[in-house]
């Protein structure tokens, strides 16, 4: 192998170990614990993909007009572990997300919780604050 080429997998080898870290947040980047949100609306999709699901939800406005939010939870991983599964919710479902804003000011959340219509409220893990135990601190 030549010194050139050597040197371009080198270089190839370093963007690929970055990817990752590029890819991932923290929550005070992302989001603002100064501004938390309820919203009631319907499962329109679930993603579990790492390193955090989204789930996507319509949600009436005092208008009256639909709006789609898109809210992240924790890993598939952790979800599973907390009891949520592709079961718990199906498209269609009407449930209750807590969490908090955007700081972008789009129509994305970090969720917290969410309760479902029998009341079972469940856990999202993820990087909302209190997800490793700790407190919130605000």
């Amino acid at each position: 192998m030549t010194m050139n080429r050597a040197i371009l997998w080198a270089a190839f080898g370093v963007l690929l170990a970055a990817a990752p870290l590029r890819a991932h947040h923290s929550f005070a980047a992302e989001f603002d614990v100064t501004k938390p949100i309820k919203l009631t609306g319907s499962l329109v999709k679930w993603e579990m993909i790492n390193p955090h699901s989204w789930f996507h939800m319509d949600v009436k406005g005092p208008d009256g007009q639909v709006v789609r939010w898109m809210i992240e939870g924790g890993s598939p991983n952790q979800l599973i572990r907390l009891g949520v599964t592709k079961n718990t919710l199906q498209v269609g479902t009407e449930f209750v997300i807590e969490g908090y804003l955007a700081r972008d000011g789009t129509n994305k959340a970090v969720g917290r919780n969410f309760i479902l219509a029998d009341g079972r409220r469940l856990f999202l893990g993820g990087s909302v604050p209190g997800g490793d135990g700790a407190p919130i601190v605000r």
